[in-house]
């Protein structure tokens, strides 16, 4: 469960969760309907999020992480290191999304409504 909650990794959950729902709504509502499209907008956000914004923080930590180690013969003992597994590859996202998509697709087949 931890996984569900942490940042960075395969798949990318935060996709995962984004991609169900808005699959969701779509099956519910409707592919054309305007929540859908409202959901829709906010899982691309999230997924571009998770694949640049985060990926690029970070890179800077471990590249700040790095520096630290090197240059910094005695680092001071209150340092901690920066958490660098932020974000996700596209590959990560795109496989968290699918299987978000799987998800909700068989969660509409086995609930019943």
């Amino acid at each position: 469960m931890r996984r569900f909650v942490e940042t960075g990794g395969m798949p990318s959950s935060h996709a995962a969760a984004v991609a169900a729902l808005s699959t969701a709504v779509g099956l519910e509502n409707g592919f054309r309907s305007l929540l859908f499209g409202v959901t829709l907008y906010f899982s691309l956000v999230v997924m571009y999020d998770a694949a640049g914004l985060r990926r690029a923080a970070g890179r800077q930590a471990a590249i700040l992480n790095r520096l630290i180690d090197e240059h910094f013969r005695f680092p001071d003992r209150q340092t901690n290191k920066l958490m660098e597994l932020l974000g996700h590859t596209p590959l990560e996202v795109l496989v968290g999304a699918l299987l978000g998509v799987a998800s909700a697709l068989i969660w509409y087949r086995i609930v019943p409504r």
